[in-house]
């Protein structure tokens, strides 16, 4: 049965940054919210296109050839293979759609990769 999803919800329930949680599938695809402030890591990700919908504060993807800054409402499709690093002066909140199995830091591997964790 289909089900009803509050995003202001599922983010007050943890306050950890750059640490994904799903709240929903669609298809292959897992929808996640995430917290971010600071700076994350430069990656790309070599299978997919990367999903950024912003729902609250501001949030710059940071890209090689220049930067891309969001606000509440807008997204941006990074395509796959193209390096990037989401940043946030002050906490942002923010959507993201990836297929299953792919690793919030893509390519760079290292100790921020967050284990897939529903909410």
């Amino acid at each position: 049965m289909a089900e009803k999803v509050n995003l202001a919800e599922k983010l007050s329930l943890f306050n950890e940054h750059f640490s994904p949680r799903i709240v929903g599938e669609l298809n292959d695809y897992k929808l996640e919210v995430v917290k971010a402030k600071g700076e994350f890591v430069w990656h790309s990700h070599p299978d997919t296109d990367d999903f950024f919908l912003v729902l609250a504060g501001r949030l710059t993807i940071q890209l090689r050839d220049g930067n891309v800054e969001l606000g509440p409402g807008e997204l941006c499709v990074v395509p796959l293979g193209v390096e990037h690093c989401p940043r946030a002066d002050e906490e942002a909140h923010v959507l993201l759609i990836e297929p299953r199995g792919t690793p919030n830091t893509g390519d760079a591997g290292g100790e921020l990769p967050a284990a897939e964790r529903p909410i």
